[in-house]
């Protein structure tokens, strides 16, 4: 992994921004291009053998010198994948960023993600202002709209060039980030000098170098009140189950992290950890035991648990290029209470999806703040004239990521790691499935 962040030139202007150098005068200051946050803050953690230290990111932040002319800037937004609460958050923050503390007068939302820069789409930009974002903070969704899937690469430059577009802000997930990659590539190879920045969104909270995504905590802070309802739901019937499937497509971070939050919960399956459904020591006899002892149980999964499990009829792909995941929750409530009815066990499940009200939601207090910081700190990246990176939170201080080290990696629940054991001792669950 090169950490080190691309830039289309030499910063030669000073910054309008009525910031300090000097620490001590109680004045906010400039963050200095030698200031950097480590990878590993462990004792013992790898380093960079080539140059006998330790392996860190930039740090984020306003600096001294920008590289554009904030009076001719013409900026970009667009938002891509699939619907995240905080976006509108992020939209907002830029805007206000660039007018009111580097004086652009000229920000474009390009609508319906990559599908906006496209001119065959028929989607023209609109322009945003102060006036046109001010409240669009209280509503979930995007103001800009989204879609997924590829664009030509080729096209959506020639869309920048003509607006003459100087920094793009792309806020999207895994599949963005392969597109604002693609674009800053293409823009390298033609020597323009566009800056490509972008915001890392997922409710899955599963970009790479990265430790918190935008959007996550709200998304399992909603899904509480659906493990809420499963438990109240359990408890109302004998051998009552309730079964909730939260969102999770390769990693269960939502699933893991609500399940601690609200430790009503009694087993917790997400894609990291496989387990099997039959035999002494399978999912469907612990379930059995559970119902004999306890009468009651509460059971979440992450969408992307168990696929080797179920029949899979027709290999199909999403716009993005992702597996179509099949349906673990229906797939779970059918051969649970098969298994049950085989096993003589009278029960009563009840089954809970709300993945698209979690969607769709507003951000929550904490991620309206955490979306509105990394909108400013990619604004602070993309006017000091760094490109091809995106702006992340690492050990808890805002970082710049190169986007080519995020590709095709994610970040995943480790088996191993605190917050599966965690999970481990707050549902007593068994920590492998024979």
């Amino acid at each position: 992994m090169d950490p080190e962040i691309a830039r289309l030139g030499k910063a030669t202007r000073r910054s309008p921004l009525d910031l300090s150098t000097v620490r001590g005068d109680r004045i906010c200051n400039f963050v200095s291009d030698d200031e950097r946050v480590l990878y590993d803050v462990a004792v013992g953690g790898p380093v960079n053998d080539e140059a006998d230290r330790p392996t860190s990111f930039e740090r984020a932040g306003p600096r001294e010198r920008v590289f554009f002319d904030p009076k001719t800037l013409r900026v970009g937004i667009v938002t891509c994948g699939g619907l995240c609460p905080g976006t509108n958050n992020v939209i907002r923050a830029a805007v206000m960023e660039l007018f009111f503390h580097y004086h652009v007068r000229t920000v474009l939302g390009f609508r319906y993600g990559f599908a906006g820069l496209v001119p065959d789409s028929g989607y023209e930009p609109i322009e945003l202002d102060p006036d046109r974002v001010d409240d669009i903070h209280h509503h979930g969704g995007s103001i800009l709209g989204s879609s997924r899937g590829s664009q030509d690469v080729s096209a959506m430059v020639d869309t920048l060039e003509r607006q003459d577009i100087g920094l793009l802000l792309v806020i999207g997930g895994d599949g963005t980030m392969h597109g604002a990659h693609a674009i800053y590539e293409e823009v390298t190879r033609r020597g323009r000098p566009i800056s490509v920045v972008a915001v890392p969104k997922t409710i899955d909270n599963d970009v790479y170098l990265v430790e918190k995504t935008f959007g996550f905590e709200t998304a399992f802070s909603i899904a509480i009140e659906a493990i809420r309802a499963a438990h109240v739901e359990a408890k109302g019937y004998p051998n009552g189950i309730g079964l909730v499937k939260l969102m999770g497509r390769n990693s269960g971070s939502i699933t893991a992290n609500a399940a601690v939050a609200e430790p009503d919960v009694n087993l917790v399956l997400i894609p990291e950890v496989p387990f099997v459904l039959e035999g002494e020591k399978g999912l469907a006899a612990w379930l059995a035991d559970r119902l004999t002892r306890r009468h009651h149980a509460v059971i979440v999964v992450a969408e992307g648990a168990g696929q080797e499990l179920i029949d899979d009829e027709g290999n199909e792909r999403d716009a993005s290029g992702n597996m179509r995941l099949l349906d673990v929750g229906v797939f779970l409530k059918h051969r649970l209470s098969q298994a049950l009815d085989e096993r003589g066990v009278v029960h009563s499940m009840k089954y809970i999806d709300p993945g698209y009200t979690i969607r769709s939601a507003p951000a929550n207090p904490n991620d309206s703040i955490f979306a509105s910081n990394l909108a400013r700190h990619a604004v602070h990246a993309g006017m000091s004239g760094r490109t091809g990176l995106l702006v992340g939170l690492w050990h808890g201080e805002f970082t710049h990521i190169p986007l080519g080290a995020v590709l095709d990696r994610r970040k995943a629940v480790d088996p191993e790691g605190d917050l599966w054991l965690a999970v481990l001792e707050s549902t007593g669950q068994p920590a492998q499935w024979a």
